[in-house]
C-alpha cells in the first residue's frame, strides 16, 4: 500500500518532466521560425545580377552570301622559245611588268644570221636565172617546162629565205601578253631548247575568285551583284567587284553551284591570296536590328529584356544576318534593352543591375523579410 509521503514524490517527478518538456518544445518553435524567416530575407536580399544591355537601333542591313575561295588569275601565259640557242642575255626578272611583244631574252643569232645569209644568196641566184630564161624562151632556146621549173625553184628559195628571216627573229624572245612576271626558269648562259617554257607571265589587270555555293543560295544569286572581297593578307581592307557569272547547273555529289566573281586589279591583290568573300543581293534600309550575342542558348529564338529592373525573356522573329548584326521582325521595338552579357545566369523574373547605370533599389520585401527574422 502506497503511503502518502510516496505519492507526493511521485507527483513531484511528473510535473518537473511536463515543464521541461513544455520548455524544449517552445525552444524548438522559436528556433524554426527564426531559421525560416532568415532564409525569406537571404532569398529577398539576393544581389541582382549584373549585366550589359545594348539597345535595339534602326539601320541598314544586307542580306548576302559568305564564302570563302582563293585568287587566280583568268588570263596568263608560258612563254616559250621558238627555236633553240645559247641564252647571251636575260632581260627581265619576276615581279617585272612586261607588255606584249617586249623582249625578254636575247638568244645566240649566229647560225640564224647564216642560214638567212645562204638563203638570201641562193634566192639571188635563181632570181637572175629566172630572168635569163625569160629571155631565151622569147627565142625559143629553152622550153617553157625549164621556165616553169626555175620559177619553181625561185619561189621556194624565197619561202626559204622568208624562214630563215623568221628563225632569225626567233632569238628575240618576246612577251605574248602584258603582265606581270610571275617565274622565271632560265638564267644567262643556259641553253634553251625550242618549245621549252622559259617565263611565266600573269595578267593581274583582273583577278577572279570562284565559290562553290550551296544549291539553296541558287534564287538569289545573280549575274552582276556586288561583291565585296576582304583577304587574310592585307586585314582592315576591302576590295570590290562583282559576280561575273552563275554556273546554271548543280553538281549533283556535292550539291553546289559554282560562282565566279570578278575584281579589278592592283598592286595589292595576287593570285593565290585567300579571301573572304560577300556577296549582297537584299538590302533593308531602316531595320531594327541586335546584336547576335543578344540571342539566347535555346532552341527558341529569344532574347532577354530589362523591364523595371528584372530580366524579361522575349521572344524574337529574325530576319537577315549583316556581320555581327541580326535584323529583328518581331517581339521587340527600337530603344527597348536587350543582354548582351551576363544572361547565362539570368533566369525569368531575375533582378538584374545594367553596369554603368545607378543601381536598383532594394525591395521593401526584402526589409519586411529581414524585420521577421529579427
Amino acid at each position: 500500500m502506497s503511503t502518502p509521503h510516496a505519492f507526493a514524490s511521485t507527483r513531484r517527478v511528473l510535473t518537473g518532466a511536463i515543464l521541461v518538456s513544455a520548455i524544449l518544445v517552445l525552444s524548438a518553435c522559436k528556433g524554426g521560425g527564426g531559421a525560416e524567416a532568415k532564409a525569406k530575407a537571404d532569398d529577398a536580399a539576393a544581389a541582382p545580377v549584373p549585366v550589359e544591355t545594348e539597345a535595339v537601333a534602326r539601320r541598314s542591313v544586307a542580306a548576302s552570301y559568305v564564302g570563302t575561295a582563293s585568287l587566280e588569275v583568268p588570263r596568263g601565259a608560258d612563254v616559250v622559245a621558238k627555236t633553240s640557242g645559247i641564252a647571251l642575255e636575260v632581260l627581265v626578272e619576276e615581279g617585272d611588268t612586261v607588255r606584249a611583244g617586249q623582249p625578254l631574252v636575247r638568244l645566240d643569232p649566229d647560225r640564224a644570221r647564216l642560214a638567212v645569209r645562204q638563203s638570201l644568196a641562193t634566192m639571188g641566184k635563181l632570181e637572175n636565172s629566172y630572168r635569163r630564161a625569160q629571155q631565151l624562151v622569147a627565142q625559143q632556146m629553152i622550153s617553157a617546162n625549164d621556165l616553169d621549173q626555175l620559177k619553181f625553184d625561185l619561189d621556194t628559195a624565197r619561202a626559204q629565205h622568208d624562214m630563215a628571216q623568221l628563225e632569225l627573229s626567233y632569238t628575240a624572245v618576246t612577251a605574248p601578253i602584258s603582265g606581270v612576271i610571275s617565274q622565271r626558269m632560265i638564267r644567262t648562259g643556259n641553253f634553251v631548247q625550242i618549245n621549252t617554257p622559259i617565263f611565266s607571265i600573269v595578267d593581274n589587270a583582273r583577278i577572279e575568285a570562284t565559290l562553290n555555293v550551296p544549291e539553296r543560295e541558287l534564287r538569289v544569286l545573280k549575274r552582276g551583284q556586288p561583291v565585296r572581297l576582304q583577304v587574310d593578307a592585307l586585314p582592315g581592307e576591302s576590295f570590290e567587284g562583282v559576280v561575273e557569272r552563275v554556273a546554271p547547273i548543280v553538281e549533283s555529289r556535292s550539291g553546289t553551284f559554282r560562282v565566279v566573281t570578278a575584281f579589278a586589279g592592283n598592286d595589292s591583290l595576287r593570285s593565290g591570296m585567300f579571301g573572304r568573300i560577300h556577296i549582297d543581293y537584299d538590302q533593308r534600309a531602316d531595320a531594327l536590328v541586335i546584336p547576335r550575342s543578344a540571342l539566347l542558348d535555346e532552341g527558341e529564338t529569344a532574347v532577354y529584356t530589362v523591364r523595371e529592373g528584372k530580366a524579361v525573356r522575349v521572344p524574337v522573329e529574325l530576319g537577315y544576318v549583316d556581320g555581327n548584326m541580326i535584323e529583328v521582325r518581331s517581339g521587340l521595338e527600337a530603344g527597348d534593352p536587350v543582354v548582351t552579357a551576363g544572361k547565362v545566369a539570368l533566369r525569368e523574373g531575375s533582378a538584374v543591375q545594367v553596369i554603368g547605370e545607378a543601381p536598383v533599389a532594394a525591395a521593401p520585401a526584402a526589409a519586411d523579410a529581414k524585420s521577421e527574422a529579427k
